[in-house]
This record gives C-alpha cells, sequence and structure tokens, in this order.
C-alpha cells in the first residue's frame, strides 16, 4: 500500500512557494482547499462559482505571497485574500445576477429540504446561497466574518445604509425560509 503524501511544515511550503516550485504551490492548495472552499462557498450561489473564486484567490496567494508577514498566522491572511477575491467576483456578476424572489427560493427549498435532516450545516449554508447576491454578501461579511457596517460599504462600494438594510432583508428572508421549512414539516407530521 502507497503512503500517503507527507505533510510538510507550512514554513517550508511558503518558502517553496516563493521560489515558484509548483509541487509547494499543489501542497499548499491541498492542504488549505477544505478551508478555503468553506470560505468560498458562504459567498457564491453555486458550487461552480466557489471553485471559480477558490482558484482565482490562490492564484492571487501565489502571485501576492511576498507580502505575507510570516510572523502572523497564515490561515487569516489566506481568508483575507479569499473574501476580498468573493467581493471581487460579487461585484463583476452582479449586473449578471437576476433576483429570485422569495417564492421562487421556497419553492427550491420545499425540493431539496430533508426533514430529517435537521439544520445541518449544508441546511444552512443552502438557506444563505439562495439569498439575493446583495443580499447573502453583506449577510455572511457581517455575521460570519465580522465586517462593520462602514467596511462592508466600503467593500461592496455601496452605502452603510444599504448594508444594513440588506442585512435587515437577508435575516428576513432566512427567518421566512426556516419558518417554511418548520412549517413545512409540521404538515408532513399532521397528516
Amino acid at each position: 500500500m502507497a503512503n500517503p503524501p507527507s505533510i510538510q511544515a507550512l514554513p517550508d511550503l511558503l518558502a517553496g512557494c516563493l521560489r515558484h516550485n509548483r509541487r509547494s504551490q499543489e501542497m499548499l492548495y491541498r492542504q488549505f482547499y477544505g478551508y478555503a472552499m468553506s470560505v468560498c462557498l458562504r459567498y457564491t450561489q453555486t458550487r461552480e462559482e466557489a471553485v471559480e473564486v477558490l482558484n482565482d484567490g490562490f492564484l492571487k496567494v501565489f502571485t501576492k505571497l511576498h507580502q505575507y508577514d510570516p510572523a502572523q498566522p497564515f490561515k487569516p491572511w489566506l481568508r483575507r485574500i479569499l473574501i476580498n477575491t468573493a467581493t471581487d467576483y460579487y461585484r463583476q456578476a452582479a449586473p449578471h445576477y437576476y433576483q429570485n424572489d422569495l417564492h421562487a427560493a421556497e419553492h427550491l427549498m420545499s425540493q431539496e429540504a430533508d426533514a430529517l435532516s435537521g439544520l445541518s450545516h449544508e441546511y444552512l449554508l443552502s438557506l444563505v446561497q439562495q439569498l439575493t447576491p446583495a443580499y447573502r454578501m453583506v449577510f455572511n461579511l457581517y455575521a460570519i466574518d465580522g465586517y462593520s457596517h462602514d467596511e462592508i460599504a466600503t467593500q461592496l462600494g455601496i452605502s452603510v445604509g444599504s448594508s444594513k438594510s440588506n442585512l435587515a432583508r437577508a435575516r428576513e428572508n432566512l427567518r421566512l425560509l426556516l419558518q417554511k421549512k418548520t412549517s413545512d414539516e409540521y404538515g408532513r407530521v399532521a397528516r
């Protein structure tokens, strides 16, 4: 049986990446793929978009690695690049997105929701992914990543008021989707 590939120490991997060593780049990508994908999935509507953001983000990591301060933890630096890449992607794609109304989102949820799954991580992620792109971006930046409304407004090129409004609407839409799931499950049990 073949031995699994050894995990190199992060400083060695980063040094190899700075020398443009393709093997080191591949190993860094593989080592942080799961973490990076989880960040990207929160900011995109589909897995394909998340993969695109992830790959663009790693390209930025490899080209900007000389700016990384090794005295600081690597994961937050990587996360910041991925979030910035996702917001760049959103700004470029926003004019092409169409806005799903709440009823369409509810219809999709009723098809995908499994009554036995409870509120799993995957289910909650699917709810967030059903938000309109503007609501999803603000919700993730504020509720998950801890950005202030001022930072969100600057990052997305919107007003602070729009950031607050989008957050309130995102929360309301999520509340309605969760309420719909609860009533659907209650209706199935009561029958």
